[in-house]
This record gives structure tokens, sequence and C-alpha cells, in this order.
């Protein structure tokens, strides 16, 4: 029997300080995963996705999507009282120190408090029950007992290992995943704090960080353990050689896809490289520590004030520790950053609920609020007399410039079940192609651009070059 954790503005423990993007130091909440990085050794071949019914929705097991047609009656997890979903994910275990599934509920909760102090939806209190620690290798198994006890309407997830969440869509069950693993992202019901991405289209917003460097030798590295971090690295790669006639001749100087996870033996060498090449700025897909390393070492050998661009470094607590450290550096993140003017959106509900429920604001936790607030439209789309399948049906037919309140760039989850490519831009693409761009100063961080139009934004159905424009959504 579940412990349930009904929502409410009752104070919980605090979570920890503000993080960077997906990984971080432990103890430390997380930063994005545009590119998660993933130990190849600790990941298990993905599940299949769903198959449909040939209704074309998601095929159940018996019972699984349930409903009378009467308001939710018979439907599992629904009672006249509550909507109850299960949360599962990361938690023990983690090689990269982070917080994950722990992180991530706080933002569900306070999204849930919020909506029930509300009076909830269709007559009924939203309730998550107690999070399932999938302890990193266990994803799977722990999906399967969700599907198993049959008694929660939706999943949530926040893993580094999503080998279980096929488990979840082919029971007709409608999943809302922190949504950093593009290839278990693809089946209809699943609903993403993102569509899902390509990881080897070339993007602009690296080149965009190189155009306001002014850099002109880059230098590029990934883990070689990683299969994600290394497609980043090429897609960088790709980036600036795609677009260097457009940022004033910027070129690929050194180029390093297999550096050693955790660098036992240092980075001294690499370093050394890029110097010798002539480096003026440097693009990382790794993690937060391993950043920290990299500028300590670019300090020692005198190139302290070379840029970077983060991929996993949005964690204002990490940064000011840090000193000067990692001044004048640029960061990516695909929410509005907690920097920016609200402007409309729901940011500063978000700051207040996550306040009122005793929780410090995290990235994770913003993402466990856009997932929650997914979760809420749907339902709301899909109408009373709702169900498993009408819920997931009225998402991918309703939400079709999906914005979070202003919290992402619009997402249409009637084609972004699959990623672009390179060939079709447009045909799994949102109506822009955005990304919020920060940067390090005096260790801070500030959003280039107008804070009260925090989305660099480009068309979407093409990659040719243009400037971005700084766009704002509610």
């Amino acid at each position: 029997m579940k412990t349930e954790h009904r929502a409410g503005p009752t104070p919980g423990t605090p979570t920890n300080a503000p993080r960077g993007n997906f990984m971080a130091t432990k103890q430390r909440p997380l930063r994005r995963l545009l590119v998660p990085l993933l130990l190849v050794a600790l990941i298990a071949a993905a599940c299949s996705n769903s198959k449909s019914d040939d209704d074309g929705g998601p095929s159940a097991d018996s019972g699984s999507s349930g409903g009378s047609g009467n308001g939710g009656e018979g439907v599992p997890g629904v009672t006249d009282d509550e909507i109850r979903f299960s949360a599962f994910g990361t938690i023990s275990n983690n090689p990269l120190g982070t917080c994950v599934l722990e992180c991530y509920v706080k933002g569900i909760e306070a999204y849930f408090a919020y909506r029930n102090d509300e009076g909830g939806i269709h007559g009924r209190d939203l309730v998550l029950t107690e999070p399932i620690d999938d302890e990193l290798s266990k994803n799977q198994q722990r999906a399967i007992e969700i599907t198993t006890a049959n008694d929660t309407f939706g999943a949530f997830s926040a893993t580094q290992v999503a080998n279980g969440w096929s488990e979840i869509t082919k029971a007709g069950m409608p999943l809302y995943p922190w949504n950093i693993h593009p290839a278990e992202s693809t089946d209809e019901a699943v609903f993403g704090n993102q569509g899902v991405p390509c990881l080897e289209c070339p993007r602009r917003v690296d080149a965009y960080a190189v155009k306001l460097a002014e850099a002109k030798k880059v230098g590029i590295l990934g883990y070689g353990v990683s299969e994600n971090s290394k497609q980043a690295a090429s897609a960088s790669r790709e980036s600036i050689e795609t677009y260097s006639d457009d940022i004033g001749g910027a070129e690929v100087g050194y180029f390093n896809d297999n550096i050693a996870f955790g660098m036992p033996n240092g980075i001294g060498p690499e370093v050394s490289a890029m110097k010798d090449a002539g480096v003026d700025m440097i693009i990382a897909s790794i993690d937060l520590n391993g950043m920290k390393t990299l500028a300590q070492e670019l300090e020692r050998q005198g190139l302290g004030d070379v840029p970077m661009l983060h991929a996993n470094t949005y964690d204002q607590a990490f940064v000011k520790e840090a000193g000067d450290l990692f001044e004048g550096d640029f960061m990516f993140v695909t929410f509005r950053p907690f920097e920016a003017d609200a402007a409309g959106s729901q940011l500063d509900t978000f700051k207040e609920w996550m306040d009122e429920t005793g929780s410090e604001i995290t990235e994770p936790a913003m993402y466990g609020w856009i997932n929650a607030d997914t979760a809420y439209e749907a339902l709301e789309a899909a109408g009373e007399d709702f169900d498993r399948a009408k819920v997931i049906a009225a998402a991918n037919e309703q939400l079709t410039e999906y914005t979070a309140g202003g919290l992402v760039s619009p997402i249409d989850f009637s084609k972004q079940h699959a990623p672009p490519t390179v060939d079709d831009p447009a045909a799994h693409s949102g109506p822009y192609d955005c990304g919020a761009i920060l940067q390090v100063k005096d260790a801070e961080f500030e959003v280039v651009g107008d804070a009260a139009k925090p989305w660099s934004c480009w068309p979407s159905d093409t990659f040719d070059w243009s400037e971005p424009e700084q766009m704002n959504f509610k």
C-alpha cells in the first residue's frame, strides 16, 4: 500500500540548494539535460515503444484505461475526491551524486497544492503517492509495480535510466517525465517538459553563443562513456562548421569526445592542447563537476578568461561558491529562467507555491511543476467525462501550442513525440526553436537580452542561420 503525499500548503522538508541542469555536486540539485550524461555501463536496453489499438488509442491492460463514461467513475486512481498519480525515478545509487526524484517531486507537490487550493479539477484533489526510488537500475521493475497495482491514474518520472517508461505507456497510462531521454520519449502517451530533441541536428544556440563571445577558435569536449555526450559534442562541431560564415568565421580548433568521466587523471594535457591550438572558447557537454575541474585547469594554465558554454551548470549556489571561476561563461536552459521577468507567466506562481510548501527552488522542481501543469491541462482538455485514453487523446489533439503558462517555449504534442531531422526539421518541431541564454556576471546569472523576453528563438522549419528573435510566451 502506497503512502500518499496529499499536496497542500503544509511546509515540507527543503530540497537541496538551486542546482545545475542535470549534473551537480553531491547533495546539490542538478542541471538541465539538453544532453543527459549516462554511464554506458549502467544503461539497460530500452524497452520497445507501446503499440496502438485498432482505433488509434494506446493499448492497455485489462481495466487499465477504465472509465464508465461517468465523470471518471471506475477509472484507476480516481475516486469521488481524488485523482492519484505515481512518481518514480532515481534517488539512491546515482553515480553522479545528484538530486533527481526527491527534488523533482517538490515541484509536483507545489503545483498540486496550488491547484487544490483553487478547488482541484473535476471536483477532485490532485494527489501524489509516495515517490518510488528506482535505485538507478530498477526503473523497469518499479514501473511494473505501478502498472500491476493499477491504483494511480498516471505517472511522473525523473530518472537516470528510463527503461521502464514503456511499461507505463503499454498499460495505457499517461506519463509525464523530465524528458532527458529522447529514445524513450517517443510514445504518444509521453508528455515531457519539451518535445523529443534531435541530438544530431546543428544547434544555432551554440553558434550564437560563440558569436556573442566573439570567439574564433572553439574547443569542444564530450565524455567517451556517454553516447549522448558524444552526440552532443558532434552536434556542436557540426554547428560551428555549418554557421562559421555567419558568426565571424569561427572554426573548431580542438575536438575531443573521449574525455574520461570524473577526469581521474585531470585534464591538463587537453587544456594544453587547446592552448596550443589558440582556443578562445569552449563548448563542453559534461557535468558540473567536470566543468569546475576544467575551469580550474584553465585558470592554472593562464586561460581563465576563456569563456565556456555549459550544458549542465545552472546552479546559482555552486557558481557563487566558485567565485570568479565561471565569470563570463554562458548557460543555455530550456525553461523560463528564474532570473527572467515573470511577464504574465506562471514563474511568480511557481516561486510562491514553492515557498508555501517549504521547498527550495531548484531546476528539477521546475520540471516537476511543468510536468504537473501538463497533467492538469490534459485533464482539463479531456473534460469531466475523462479516462486515461481520453486524456492522452485530448493532450495530443488540443495541446498544440502548450507553454506551461509561459514556462516553456510552445510545444505541439500533436507531432513532437519524435525528434526533428536534418532533412525535415518541421515535421516534428514546435512553432519555434527556442532557448534561454544566460551569462555569469559577478557570480550571478543574467538573462542575455531582454529579461521580459527571455527566449532566443529561430524558425523551426529550417536550420538556416538567422539572428534570433527575443520572444515571450504566456
